[in-house]
């Protein structure tokens, strides 16, 4: 059980690992400290001395690139592990295609991760790196969720509804996040193009989706406590409330370093909030589900 647990959680681990070091890769405005893919400069897979970009730029970048190999490593010790310990599972066809999918996201991240370096950090490419790994993120959540026997209980159709719209607001929340960042100075490259959206309206938007988010959660709570009961109340109530937290913690982190310019650090810790906050919100749902699917 414990090598059960440190391979997918090591999987999940790395997933989110990726996110906050593509942020550093950003926020040091490294974003094309490798300007050439798959190698980093040239011919050279590995930055070269006195290259162009900068020692320190090249380095990040490339570190990023390192992290998604052991990601491949992982997800694929993943699924070895999956198809071995899923033979007697009622559900192991989906396990098996959750792990085959982790590893396909994977390259498709790498493939990705090479068209935002040739089109100069475009910014649809990179909000749709981001987005990848935040589906990727989820699969991995639900691998683990599943192949751990993690809780699932059976609920009420009014608090299954509400789920299901509290984490589809939280994924247009992340999504509208992205087009926050792509207007905004932290663009990995001081040339890097940016979408033609004001700054400030984009951010009333998002921060105007979040406290929709917070809301609909305090009411899903409220009818969690009202109608549900036992088992499903408990861990429900334990979800939201790890959701609430999280995602409060997240806003004030937003507020403050929207009102004091955007410094480096508060902005990687709002992109590492935005992780916890999804991973928050898919727990949810993942709690939420019968066991028998």
């Amino acid at each position: 059980m414990k090598l059960k647990k440190t391979i997918f959680n090591s999987l999940l681990f790395l997933q989110s690992a990726l996110v906050v070091t593509g942020g550093a890769v950003r926020l040091t405005g490294s974003g094309l400290g490798c300007p050439t893919w798959p190698t980093c400069t040239g011919s050279s897979i590995i930055p070269i001395a006195h290259q162009a970009q900068g020692t320190l730029h090249s380095w990040i970048e490339f570190g990023n690139r390192l992290l998604t190999i052991a990601l491949v490593i992982a997800a694929v010790v993943a699924l070895v592990a999956t198809v071995k310990w899923s033979s007697t599972r009622a559900d192991r066809r989906r396990v098996r295609w959750i792990a085959i999918w982790q590893v396909l996201g994977i390259f498709g991240q790498a493939i990705l991760g090479g068209i935002t370096v040739l089109t100069k950090l475009n910014p649809i490419p990179v909000s749709g790196h981001f987005l990848l790994s935040i589906v990727l993120i989820a699969g991995g959540q639900s691998l683990r969720h599943r192949m751990l026997d993690r809780p699932r209980v059976a609920t009420l159709p009014i608090t299954k509804k509400l789920v299901l719209v509290v984490t589809a607001l939280a994924a247009l929340v992340v999504t509208v996040g992205t087009l926050v960042t792509g207007s905004g100075p932290h663009a990995g490259d001081i040339q890097a193009k940016r979408y033609p959206f004001s700054p400030r309206e984009i951010s009333y938007l998002h921060a105007d989706l979040v406290i929709a988010l917070i809301c609909l959660a305090i009411g899903l709570l409220l009818v969690i406590r009202v109608g549900e009961a036992g088992d499903s109340q408990l861990r429900l109530t334990r979800a939201l409330e790890i959701f609430l937290i999280t995602s409060l913690s997240q806003g004030f982190i937003g507020y403050i370093q929207y009102f004091t310019g955007l410094p480096e650090g508060l902005v990687a810790l709002h992109l590492l909030g935005a992780t916890m906050v999804w991973i928050a919100a898919w727990n949810i749902y993942l709690t939420a589900q019968p066991t028998k699917n």
